[in-house]
């Protein structure tokens, strides 16, 4: 773990109005969280508790009410959406416990597409997609679609897509807990080696305590 803080927030608050007018539910109140490269963090706690969505604020797919939010240094709740959405194209990776693979694609494809879209040609794209799917044990199975992969596989395909630009941030929302137990295992192993050798800063909601206490640091919610 080097000492690049990739990711800084300080004071997050989310709250949603009350549906009757009253005080407003609260989800965030006052959120402080500094992630390193290489650091793999667990968020740990109950259904309703606000995991998903401080994921989903990190990630910028949703705002919070106050508060600040750095990523590789810059103040991104102060950008437009289009730098927004460069950051999360570029900077940050998305995994979530329903891998969400594009069901007509293949696996190669699905970790390809996102690279063009940010840019990359066909051929960089595929270089890089071949090589994750090497490091995940999976270049036997380049040409399958997702419904000829197992549940574990497609998570894998999953992760390779996170990684697929090269992330500082990776966010992961369960990633293991669609699986059963020998599968999570043998997924969050190759996740873990796959971090640790990228250097990708990664703050990982789960349930599975075990898991969780393998992990640099554990935040309860």
């Amino acid at each position: 773990m080097s000492n690049q803080l990739v990711l800084s927030a300080k004071n997050l608050n989310k709250s949603y109005p009350a549906p009757d007018g009253g005080e407003p539910l609260k989800i965030l109140d006052g959120f402080d969280l500094e992630l390193k490269a290489g650091e793999i963090v667990a968020l740990v706690g109950p259904s309703g508790s606000g995991k998903s969505t401080l994921l989903h604020i990190l990630g910028l797919l949703d705002g919070a009410t106050s508060g600040e939010l750095q990523i590789n240094g810059r103040d991104v709740f102060s950008l437009n959406d289009k730098d927004r959405t460069n950051i999360r194209q570029q900077d940050i990776g998305f995994i979530y416990q329903f891998h969400h693979l594009l069901p007509e694609f293949s696996a190669m494809e699905n970790i390809v597409l996102p690279q063009m879209i940010a840019g990359k040609t066909k051929d960089e794209a595929c270089d890089r997609a071949l090589t994750l799917l090497r490091r995940l044990k999976l270049d036997h199975r380049i040409d399958n679609r997702p419904a000829k992969l197992s549940g574990g596989e497609q998570q894998r395909v999953a992760i390779g897509r996170a990684l697929a630009n090269k992330p500082k941030l990776l966010l992961a929302d369960e990633p293991t807990g669609n699986l059963d137990p020998e599968t999570a295992e043998e997924v969050f192993q190759l996740f873990m080696t796959i971090v640790r050798k990228t250097g990708v800063a990664a703050l990982i909601a789960t349930h599975n305590i075990e898991l969780a206490k393998r992990m640099d640091r554990v935040i309860f919610f």
